[in-house]
């Protein structure tokens, strides 16, 4: 009789994703205070340390008191490589699951996250059971809600947040690595150093009007290209779908970022929230029945293999016993 092992068990694992504003951040906290579950960042630009307002990254009154792995860990000159990202996000998944805890992976690099899902050397899918949701806003709609949130970042601090990283003297080199890759820094690099100029008095082409005119350009830019982020972050979620193995959840956010106050909260609560809580339900329900039914296999086959080897021992001494 042929030997059959079975399978080994596999953890479970949550993916929230998205293009950046659709509420990533808010599901997977509303997904982590359900279901006793801790959160890793899988935004690459923040896992720097520093430019919170810039990166948007949650803030501790927003976290609710989930924790949240791979948040501003790393020295903003430093850079992340897909490997150091898989390993990173293994390491805290493995911290997460040790001690009976749900991992919820949420951020925008979509890249990474397939580069962590599909990756053979560290046997991800041998390893774990994958439940993807995706969260959608009509890009129209997202859009206007991204200008509206890049002014209020810019209410918050964003301009002053920016100078304190500024380098007057720095390349062209100098916003390709690290957290000054951050949509929001580059942008800012024409007004600084025209304000710069205007402060020391380096020339008398500058003047108020001129700053004014060269901070809302910036601020434009950055909304801009917070949309054409947004529109790449959604190519790649559409092209994963189309991948084996990618069975995505689509979660429509739409109606909710057209409603304001209350009424927007009401509707995350019916369109958001309880959707996406009742599929992680169904995905941790089918990975337990599983469980069960591989365990009850692997008994079913256990069991007649003890009988054929207890049988043979048997044989085979009354055989080394007789004269």
């Amino acid at each position: 009789m042929a030997n059959q092992t079975p399978r080994r068990k596999r953890e479970k694992v949550v993916f929230v994703m998205g293009a950046t504003g659709t509420g990533k951040s808010k599901l997977s906290i509303d997904l982590a205070t359900h279901f006793s579950a801790e959160i890793i960042n899988s935004d690459k630009i923040q896992f720097f340390k520093g430019l919170d307002i810039v990166t948007n990254k949650v803030t501790r009154d927003e976290q609710h008191g989930i924790p949240h792995h791979l948040l501003g860990v790393l020295d903003p000159d430093s850079d992340l490589t897909a490997s150091e990202f898989c390993n990173m996000v293994v390491q805290s998944i493995k911290s997460i699951t040790a001690h009976g805890k749900l991992p919820i992976i949420a951020g925008g690099s979509n890249s990474f996250i397939e580069a962590l899902v599909d990756n053979e050397e560290l046997e991800f899918r041998a390893n774990y059971d994958c439940c993807f949701l995706w969260v959608d806003v009509s890009m129209p709609v997202l859009r206007s809600f991204v200008w509206e949130r890049v002014d209020k970042m810019v209410e918050a601090g964003l301009v002053e947040e920016v100078k304190e990283a500024f380098n007057r003297e720095a390349d062209a080199d100098f916003y390709t690595k690290g957290i000054r890759r951050a949509i929001g820094v580059p942008e800012m690099d024409g007004y600084l150093r025209a304000e710069d100029s205007y402060q020391c008095g380096d020339s008398d082409d500058v003047n108020e009007e001129m700053l004014m005119r060269l901070l809302g350009e910036a601020i434009d830019e950055i909304k801009v290209n917070t949309c054409k982020l947004a529109s790449r972050q959604l190519e790649k979620i559409h092209r994963l779908q189309t991948l084996p193995g990618w069975n995505i959840h689509r979660i429509d956010a739409t109606e909710v970022f057209k409603r304001r106050s209350g009424k927007a909260q009401e509707a995350w609560e019916r369109l958001v929230k309880k959707p996406s809580i009742a599929l992680v339900q169904q995905f941790l329900l089918e990975c337990e029945e599983e469980k069960h039914a591989t365990d009850a296999t692997a008994a079913s086959i256990a069991a007649p293999m003890a009988a054929v080897t207890t049988a043979t021992l048997q044989r085979e001494g009354a055989a080394i016993s007789t004269p």
